[in-house]
């Protein structure tokens, strides 16, 4: 592992490229507001150094527009909505049938070599539902298989609330964002730009 004149370390030397590097697990969880925002960071930092980044977000519907994702889109990069959103008006079948297809990609995704950075945006959420049977089409065990066994030199970085205990275990970094005061509690919905 190198380190340069500031002290910066980026886990490979320059000659070993892809091949040298360990990708690192980092998991934004908690119940506050930042989550994406953190993973959004960590992508444009990835971006800057010519990786190729991909996010898939568990929860989100490509039926609503996101200005993340139109930046990220000016950016070469698609952030990927797999969901069918946080709603109540949706069937536990349909809310399965998004589970189990987001799940088929990002298991795609993991496997991939040629990703230097993947985003699983949500998928906490999506492995904490409990009104409904998850595990025959989101299984955890496949899940962590996934990850353990992903392409050495891949960052994942998985982000959402009630983060399962055996991810966190896997991880290299866990950042527990908790609310301290919300505009929310003030009867302010969501805001565009800020939340969406």
């Amino acid at each position: 592992m190198e380190t340069d004149a500031r002290g910066e370390c980026d886990l490979m030397s320059a000659s070993e490229g892809k091949a040298g590097r360990r990708g690192l697990f980092l998991v934004y969880t908690g119940d506050g507001k930042g989550k994406t925002t953190a993973s959004l960071g960590v992508t444009l930092r990835a971006i800057g150094r010519g990786m190729n980044v991909r996010i898939l977000q568990f929860i989100k519907s490509p039926e609503r527009t996101y200005g993340e994702a139109l930046a990220l889109k000016r950016l070469g990069v698609e952030m990927e909505q797999l969901g069918i959103g946080f709603t109540w008006t949706k069937t536990p079948e349909e809310h399965r049938a998004a589970l189990e297809r987001a799940w088929q990609i990002a298991k795609e995704a993991l496997a991939d070599p040629a990703l230097d950075l993947l985003v699983l945006d949500e998928l906490n959420n999506a492995l904490a539902i409990s009104k409904f049977p998850i595990d025959d089409v989101l299984p955890l065990a496949e899940v962590v298989e996934a990850i353990r066994n992903r392409p050495a030199h891949m960052h994942l970085v998985v982000t959402g609330r009630s983060a399962n205990e055996e991810l966190l275990a896997l991880s290299d970094l866990i950042s527990t964002i908790e609310p301290t005061k919300h505009y929310y509690e003030e009867g302010i919905g969501a805001v565009k730009g800020l939340e969406f």
